[in-house]
């Protein structure tokens, strides 16, 4: 059975569908509130905390989806270089650094203005692109910041990734 086979409502709160793909994936999740669940995604290199809110004044769909990271102070504008780097590729959501948390973040944002209805099939798409952007590029930010190497030999990492997997 497909995803949006479970909900033939157009007034289905997002948050009430995010909750079903979790439990669907058999992720841990925590519904926080009404309108904001916290799950644990569990990945090759890590697990990852995503956590996805709704904001009915915005009709937008939030997804964070957040990895600890120390990375040496002497090696932060290596990440920030990387974080454009890595962004450059990005076509949806973009990464960005959360210094006092220690937290690398990928954010997207799904704007449903106007009474628009997020389908599960979107919904599960939001969150497996970020496990995936995750995934591909956190090699490469470790290559750069613990392992020595260069921004641009890093991203040949993360580059070689997306064009080995079939």
């Amino acid at each position: 059975m497909g995803l949006s086979e479970q909900f033939l409502q157009d007034d289905i709160h997002p948050i009430d569908i995010v909750e079903h793909i979790a439990e669907h994936h058999d992720w841990e999740f925590d519904r926080i509130g009404d309108d904001q669940i916290a799950m644990a995604v569990e990945g090759q290199w890590r697990t990852y905390s995503i956590t996805l809110a709704w904001s009915g004044y915005d009709e937008t769909l939030r997804l964070v989806c957040t990895f600890d990271m120390e990375p040496p102070e002497s090696r932060l504008p290596v990440l920030h270089e990387m974080l454009n780097s890595i962004n450059d590729q990005c076509w949806a959501g973009a990464f960005t650094w959360w210094d006092e948390q220690k937290l690398m973040v990928y954010r997207y944002g799904l704007v449903l203005a106007g009474g628009q209805v997020a389908s599960p099939e979107q919904i599960d798409t939001m969150l497996n692109a970020a496990v995936m952007s995750a995934e591909r590029y956190y090699p490469a930010l470790q290559l750069a910041i613990w392992g020595g190497k260069s921004p641009r030999d890093a991203m040949q990492v993360a580059i070689a990734e997306a064009y080995g997997r079939a």
